[in-house]
């Protein structure tokens, strides 16, 4: 072990770690440019480098990437990743308050214990949670998603119609494309180009980068007033005391998500900010800007990162698109994922498990650092910022497909967010929607496929039939408290 130790500390290991975070972050942090496409952009520096040095890289860089993508969320209300969709119903709240460095404290030491809980979890319980997560084939999957689709109820908040009506977009949204079963076409209008649906990254970006930038336009010449005296940079007690609970809870949740291929952080998100809100004692309070609402995503989306290297080392299995390039990396340095892995090279691995910590201890610190900085983005004046906004979202549409009707559908996107925004409707049941609905499409077909048309398959395996049981509950519930809500209202 002290080998091992020393390994990790060498100074070559240390900046490949410092590095990859740093990159990671300023990644994040950028709409569009997700920690899959930085991972594959920094592949390439690692091949000359011992293999230690090189995956340290791209550790430290996808625990970067997924923090800094909850930097912009919270500040201009825009997503840097798609697991930080849910950080952006609360954390932009923070900031419209002049509480930015509030939250992006909370945001930091969330994603902080997120990332070491899940390292815990990888060391000590590896194998067993993946052979778990094995278990789930098409219909528990189907079910997962369907979960995912029902917290729709929850996160539309007062506006349930519109909520559903912005979910049920989504899922149309989704449709386009070819089908993934049969091969046939649907919604194409004869392009080539949707054929393969809608690239979900410039959806979002439009969605809310550029749907906010056409919002600033109504008042183009006017200064942003958002100011704010930074006193200190760390989160005070009583919001540690506060979001404790919730960050042991969802940083368990999002290391489960991630153990179960094909889910990720963007899931797991948008599920503990449900599961919080259904917790809460003060569930009202939720779309306002409160600490629990950001630690939930947070905390659940970074303990993804160390769930979805379970499966991946212990089986060759990658747990999201972010591992799967990992996987590629692995083969590069004539590494193969499995149990003989920790046999044959153990040494690798265990100097992986310590630089995965030790990657979450640079994201702190860096984090911390850098809230200073990172909340003068509020003070540029609007005419200024919104230029760079639409700059940045331009090259992360782009830099997805490298086409450039990816930025034509980031500006359609943009528009159609613009009214929808003004018309009331949330965009976040969008956003989940057009992520669940094709992995909730395929895994149903797949499971009619293995059950003959027999709709029993979802209801004789346990796990699927208690997913189930659970989205129909989870909703239900707020359109029930709603209900009882207007009717105290009515009384009173």
């Amino acid at each position: 072990m002290i080998d091992v130790l020393l390994n990790v500390f060498s100074p070559s290991v240390l900046v490949s770690i410092i590095g990859g975070v740093l990159a990671g972050i300023a990644i994040g942090a950028m709409p569009g440019l997700t920690s899959t496409m930085g991972i594959a952009l920094l592949m390439p520096l690692t091949f000359r480098m011992p293999p230690t040095e090189g995956l340290m890289m791209l550790i430290g860089e996808f625990c970067g990437a997924i923090y800094g993508g909850s930097i912009t969320a919270i500040l201009i209300n825009t997503p840097g990743t798609p697991s930080a969709a849910a950080t952006l119903i609360g954390g932009y709240q923070f900031t419209k308050r002049g509480e930015s460095a509030r939250a992006l404290g909370i945001s930091t030491v969330a994603s902080f214990c997120g990332g070491i809980i899940s390292g815990v979890c990888l060391i000590l319980i590896a194998p067993r949670l993946a052979q778990i997560a094995l278990k789930f084939s098409a219909p528990e999957q189907f079910a997962l998603a369907l979960f995912g689709i029902s917290i729709i109820s929850s996160i539309s908040g007062k506006n349930m119609v519109k909520g559903l009506m912005a979910g049920m977009i989504g899922l149309l949204l989704s449709l386009i494309g070819m089908d993934n079963i049969s091969g046939y076409t649907r919604f194409a209008f004869g392009s080539v180009f949707l054929m393969n649906g809608l690239s979900f990254i410039p959806v979002l970006v439009g969605l809310f980068a550029m749907s906010q930038c056409f919002l600033s336009i109504e008042e183009l010449m006017v200064r942003n007033r958002i100011t704010e005296k930074i006193k200190r940079v760390l989160p005070t007690k009583q919001d540690l005391l506060t979001i404790l609970p919730t960050v042991i809870r969802e940083s368990l949740v999002g290391t489960f998500i991630g153990i179960i291929p094909g889910a990720g952080g963007d899931i797991s998100a948008f599920v503990s900010y449900d599961l919080e809100k259904k917790l809460s004692k003060h569930p009202e309070k939720f779309g306002t800007g409160i600490p629990e609402e950001v630690a939930a995503p947070e905390s659940s989306n970074n303990g993804t990162t160390g769930g979805a290297l379970i499966p991946l080392l212990t089986l060759g299995i990658p747990g999201d698109a972010n591992t799967a390039v990992m996987l590629g990396a692995l083969m590069i340095h004539n590494l193969t994922p499995g149990p003989m892995l920790f046999v044959e090279q153990s040494f690798i691995v265990n100097s992986l498990f310590v630089g995965f910590m030790l990657a979450n201890v640079v994201m702190l610190i860096a984090g911390l650092s850098g809230i200073r900085a990172f909340t003068k983005i509020v003070s540029i004046p609007k005419p200024i910022l919104n230029p760079i906004i639409v700059m940045m979202c331009v090259i992360g549409a782009y830099a997805v497909n490298g086409n450039y009707l990816d930025i034509v559908v980031m500006f359609v996107a943009g528009i159609v967010g613009y009214f929808l925004v003004k018309g009331g409707f949330p965009l976040s049941p969008i956003v989940l929607a057009l992520i669940l609905g094709p992995m909730a499409e395929g895994n149903l077909r797949r499971s009619l496929v293995m059950s003959h048309g027999s709709w029993s398959i979802f209801f004789t395996r346990p796990v699927a039939a208690a997913f189930i049981l659970i989205s129909v509950f989870s909703f239900f519930l707020p359109i029930v408290r709603n209900l009882l809500a207007k009717r105290k209202e009515a009384k009173a």
